[in-house]
């Protein structure tokens, strides 16, 4: 090799070094996402509060894209508000929208609340919306003005469930206040979970003879009966005096192991008031449905009623009659983070291995989460946080699953691989009902059981040369 070319060939070397870091890993976008926006969460919240407006801060379309979600889940009207930013708002800021945009909505549809939550424009160009609502308070004191409430929600910082959970902690830590004498309530925090759950844990309470706050509670402004005229702010929600006596509750349950180390509105209301926070997974199973109904025994100072009694036994004797049926099948959990948990120790306790557990979260708490609720798995399970449904179906080739488990998003994967879809969680848009499925407790868990082994049968049904029709 002569000089020249070697010299050459040395400096080619040089600025391949400089061109290509071999340090720096290779950047993968996100694929059809497994999580949806922070702000919809936060919608869905002050959609649960009583004579509430859900309020962005930012670009109509933001809010056209979350009300769609919502509604083809709940099959409802949802009404979203929003500044509608423009190209000058971008650049100049947005105040002088959100002061028209909250005196138009309080014009329309004289709300008690407005809930505002922020998009990621705003955010971006680093909007102190915080202070422009103290500011446009400030400005309407001689004027009726519905209580506001703000909450930071950029969809770069977290997932729908983080909104969801952070407009909560800001609607506790805006509206409650020190109680004079201690309240006999508990709060119910369920997190992000269906309208027939909330009804149901309102049931629990009541038959555990519990006067209960459950926020938010949608289960009647999402999954209302059907109206003559329609209302601009349906009927039902958390009243907002409800709230104002978090403070002064005996105690806050609040579900999700993903959120356990975070500031929440339990952590809040027990740090601030001193109301005892019992922090639980989702009760979904027979193990976390446990660790639910002794908490109540022990704040109620009651037994278990019979009837909760009775379908736990039911539920175990299903467990005997369908494990022949699901013993060793594979399946892969996918969704909120809370919601793979819960499902992760369902099927623990049934047999079925889930071999995938996948969620858009980055709490950083999944796998441990799961290693809690199903000690036996983690050497078969495969653990995936802050995932896209791209890798999810990259994935599931190789894992070679019986069913899925998951949200309507799902739905493309399992019929690439020819298995059933168990619909659970949001969104549902494929099929009617999404709202009314239950989830939680010894019932929903009993119907999720029943679910997951229907389809089962179905699909070997289906799939069988002699299509018998007797198992």
């Amino acid at each position: 090799m002569s000089a020249d070319t070697s010299a050459v060939t040395n400096m080619t070397a040089s600025l391949n070094i400089l061109q290509k870091p071999a340090a720096l890993p290779s950047y993968v976008s996100t694929r059809n996402a497994c999580k949806l926006c922070a702000p919809l969460g936060a919608s869905l919240v002050f959609r649960g509060i009583e004579g509430a407006v859900p309020f962005l801060h930012g670009s109509q379309g933001c809010a056209t894209y979350m009300r769609r979600y919502i509604i083809s889940h709940f099959r409802e009207p949802m009404d979203i508000a929003a500044s509608g930013f423009s190209e000058s708002s971008a650049i100049f800021g947005g105040g002088e929208n959100l002061r028209r945009g909250l005196q138009n909505v309080t014009a329309q549809y004289k709300p008690s609340m407005i809930g505002v939550a922020t998009t990621c424009l705003c955010e971006t160009i680093g909007e102190d919306v915080a202070a422009m609502v103290r500011e446009y308070q400030e400005a309407q004191i001689d004027l009726p003005t519905p209580q506001l409430v703000h909450v930071s929600t950029p969809s770069y910082s977290g997932t729908h469930v983080d909104g969801f959970h952070a407009a909560v902690r800001s609607v506790v830590a805006t509206l409650a206040t020190p109680e004079p004498e201690p309240s006999h309530h508990v709060n119910l925090l369920p997190g992000m979970v269906s309208a027939a759950d909330i009804r149901y844990l309102k049931e629990i309470a009541e038959d555990f003879e519990l006067s209960s706050i459950v926020l938010p509670d949608y289960s009647e402004t999402l999954d209302g009966p059907a109206l003559d005229a329609y209302e601009k702010i349906p009927a039902g929600g958390t009243p907002i005096q409800g709230i104002r006596s978090a403070a002064g509750a005996r105690a806050s349950i609040e579900f999700g192991r993903s959120i356990r180390q975070r500031d929440t509105a339990a952590a809040f209301l027990e740090s601030t008031f001193g109301v005892r926070a019992h922090r639980l997974g989702l009760p979904i199973g027979i193990n976390e449905t446990d660790r639910f109904f002794s908490t109540l025994k022990d704040i109620a100072d009651r037994p278990v009623p019979r009837q909760h009694e009775m379908e736990r036994e039911r539920l175990i004797d299903s467990y005997v009659d369908g494990h022949k049926y699901v013993f060793g099948k594979r399946a892969i959990v996918y969704g909120e983070e809370d919601l793979v948990v819960g499902l992760a120790a369902l099927l623990a306790e049934i047999g079925i291995i889930p071999v995938l557990c996948a969620s858009g979260g980055k709490s950083g708490a999944l796998r441990q989460s799961i290693a809690e609720v199903a000690p036996s798995s983690p050497g078969v399970t495969e653990v995936c946080d802050y995932t896209d449904f791209m890798s999810i179906g990259e994935k599931a080739k190789l894992l070679k699953p019986d069913l899925l488990i998951g949200n309507s998003k799902g739905y493309g994967i399992a019929r690439d691989l020819g298995i059933p879809l168990v619909r659970v969680g949001f969104p549902i848009h494929d099929r009617i009902g999404g709202q009314r499925i239950l989830h939680l407790g010894y019932r929903g868990t009993q119907q999720l059981f029943d679910r997951i082994v229907n389809a089962l049968l179905e699909h070997k049904q289906q799939t069988s040369e002699i299509g018998y029709s007797y198992m």
